[in-house]
């Protein structure tokens, strides 16, 4: 281990492989420390979705698409293909009820300078052939993009390290050490002790144990979400396309009842079909809190199974190869936090639940200047961390 860092940035995801990537970009001395390896968490477990179409307007969209731009440019500078390409998404409105809230949030999009488009049921059709012939329209998204995130983070780490950042796979951090004053002075890990003033907790769903070793309750828990991965096959869809009740599954939006069985409501499972750049697919998506549990569910597999024939019937005859599931980072208002803390030196980036790789290189960029005390791309109040609980910065200076 190295005697000293400027920064310790733990946790290799993605998030955490981004801001040890930026932090390198500016001449920091960075430490990345992940506790298995590369990608092994969230980041390896998930799709390589980059995209506004299931983001709400606001604050939340105007994030997400200053990440989404970011994409191009780092695809061309990094030293490893990360697969990115921008074919945009449409999400498909299956019922009248959905349209009723599909019209207005596609307009509030328009008005707010996204790329969105109402489509009729000829369309979509045009657009997709083998979407099933009811489907009443869709939103057409121009600007999302995909990735293959592992891909991504071996990337930003291989560039990381040619700014001459340390990584350190397969070491666990077990303590973080604080002065007379309460302020960071070093990390003390599995491999040995590593002095700083400036740790960011980028663990994900692991970050509430991180933010326990120095006393802070981080509301952030695991939701699960479990993919099929298909054959290579015809091509199914040419890009990106999500059902409506995605969105209303993901921001559980409860005015909204969707006609499905008891087991998709009571799995979170909404259609979600991403063709890959190997020339097949994966289907999502589900959402429940089971704790750590990593584990596929057959239950559940089957009623995403019959969620994407629905919209798609050419997949009752396309084989599954693979099945998998991941954790998201959830908290309450599903929004990340990318903040500071009231312990001096420690900081936080976790929580983006489903859109930690889309949103990747923002928080990275605005980590970095976090922490280098320069005026931020954008109002950090909806990221802090005392949103959540303000007393804990009672008495705290800012």
């Amino acid at each position: 281990m190295p005697d000293s860092a400027d920064v310790v940035v733990i946790g290799g995801g993605v998030v955490g492989s981004a801001i040890a990537y930026f932090l390198s970009c500016k001449r920091q001395k960075v430490a990345l420390v992940e506790r298995r390896r590369a990608a092994s968490g969230t980041s390896g477990r998930c799709d390589g979705n980059v995209a506004i179409h299931d983001a709400l307007s606001g604050y939340n969209c105007q994030l997400n698409k200053m990440s989404q731009d970011m994409f191009p440019a780092i695809a061309e500078e990094l030293d490893a293909d990360i697969e990115w390409s921008r074919k945009g998404a449409v999400v498909l409105i299956e019922n009248e009820t959905e349209m009723t809230f599909a019209k207005p949030h596609c307009q509030t999009m328009v008005e707010f300078g996204m790329p969105f488009r109402l489509m009729d049921s000829y369309e979509v059709r045009e657009d997709e052939p083998n979407l099933a012939e009811d489907i009443l329209g869709g939103i057409e998204v121009s600007c999302d993009g995909s990735l293959n995130p592992m891909a991504l983070c071996i990337g930003l780490i291989r560039g990381a390290r040619k700014n001459g950042a340390i990584v350190y796979g397969g070491t666990t951090v077990t303590g973080i050490g604080l002065d007379a004053k309460g302020e960071v002075e070093r990390v003390i890990t599995s491999g040995g002790d590593i002095v700083t003033r400036t740790v960011v907790n980028a663990a994900g769903v692991w970050s509430p144990e991180v933010g326990r070793l120095v006393g802070l309750e981080i509301p952030v828990a695991p939701r699960q979400g479990q993919l099929i991965v298909g054959e290579r096959s015809l091509p199914v869809a040419r890009r990106k396309i999500t059902e409506m009740g995605y969105i209303m599954a993901k921001f559980e939006r409860l005015d909204y009842c969707r006609d499905v069985t008891d087991d998709m409501e009571r799995f979170g499972v909404a259609m979600v079909f991403e063709p890959t750049a190997a020339l097949n697919f994966i289907i999502g998506s589900s959402r429940q809190f089971v704790g750590m549990d990593t584990t596929c569910d057959l239950s559940v597999l089957k009623a995403m199974a019959q969620r994407a024939m629905r919209f798609f019937p050419v997949l009752n005859d396309i084989r599954i190869i693979r099945t998998y599931a991941g954790l998201r980072p959830y908290t309450p208002d599903h929004m990340p936090i990318i903040s500071d803390t009231p312990v001096p030196g420690f900081y936080i980036a976790t929580g983006h639940e489903g859109n930690g790789i889309g949103l990747s290189l923002i928080t990275a960029k605005l980590m970095t200047q976090i922490i280098g005390r320069s005026e931020p791309e954008i109002d950090l109040e909806p990221l802090r961390f005392d949103r959540f609980k303000p007393d804990m910065l009672r008495g705290q200076t800012q």
